[in-house]
């Protein structure tokens, strides 16, 4: 099947609030056949499940809770302070993931930030993997996939999915080496990669050793572009594709079938847009 599919982006965010339509119709004009939609916080669900119920020929939510939340604003600061999250953070949104099960392609964007001015103690790092833990029952109890965020934690985010016995995982924009994710790989797991690959030697490394069969394509809008410090659109998924394709020696075409295929496979849910 000659599509895109966005397996992780954040068309929630404010970045977009003056522009969605335009956005995704430029999308779609690619071949841009669905967009997996991802909370960070509990905040985002409204905002998220109407955008997807406004546009769902092409958008699926999934709904989680972040690793990194945001903290109180410092006003001598220009940057937004974060921490990890918590379980108070994690309370008021497991009751609606529950009531909008039949919704979500996934939970998500769920994992572990071990960043240090994010969770810089053993006590922020234990509670972060609490919050995830959770979330991965919650996810096997509903019979959904996760869409796992894990920077600067890859080897305790594989453990974590390893002891929860979680099946169905997709580790987006993975930034690990390449031996922690072989972990990864032979538990079944898949990757996802976004534009900034043009920019990463180390998503390249991991793009030449993943098998096609456990790739997939994300964007990760507005972040991970093919330039710092500039949105990300869904369009530019067509770098991470081209950037596979050289790497492995493949055409487009043979790249885009493939992660498409393998996205149906995670996420089966986007049969109700891709109509397979």
């Amino acid at each position: 099947m000659s599509s895109y599919i966005d397996a992780h982006c954040h068309l929630g965010d404010k970045a977009f609030s003056e522009d969605i339509d335009a956005v995704l119709t430029d999308a779609s004009q690619l071949g841009v056949k669905a967009c997996l939609v991802c909370a960070e916080s509990f905040h985002d669900f409204s905002r998220i499940l109407k955008l997807c119920e406004t546009y769902p020929k092409i958008l699926l939510p999934c709904l989680g809770v972040h690793p990194a939340q945001e903290a109180p604003a410092n006003p001598d600061s220009l940057l937004q302070p974060m921490r990890g999250a918590n379980l108070q953070d994690l309370e008021p949104a497991l009751k609606v993931m529950g009531m909008n099960s039949d919704k979500l392609a996934a939970i998500g964007e769920i994992g572990l930030d071990f960043t240090p001015w994010i969770c810089g103690t053993h006590e922020e790092r234990d509670e972060q993997r609490q919050v995830f833990r959770n979330q991965i029952q919650l996810a096997k109890g509903l019979g959904l996939p996760v869409n796992v965020h894990s920077r600067s934690a890859g080897r305790p985010t594989i453990e974590i999915l390893r002891e929860e016995g979680a099946e169905h995982v997709l580790l987006h924009a993975f930034d690990g080496s390449v031996k922690v994710a072989m972990q990864g790989l032979q538990l079944g797991y898949f990757f996802s990669v976004p534009p900034s690959i043009v920019r990463s030697e180390q998503k390249q490394k991991l793009v030449h050793k993943i098998p096609l069969e456990n790739l997939l394509l994300e964007t990760d809008s507005p972040a991970l572009g093919p330039e710092k410090q500039r949105r990300n659109v869904p369009v530019n998924i067509r770098l991470s594709c081209e950037q596979i394709a050289k790497i492995k020696g493949v055409s487009t075409a043979t790249v885009m079938e493939a992660t498409t295929a393998n996205a149906l496979r995670l996420f089966p849910k986007l049969k109700t847009i891709l109509h397979v």
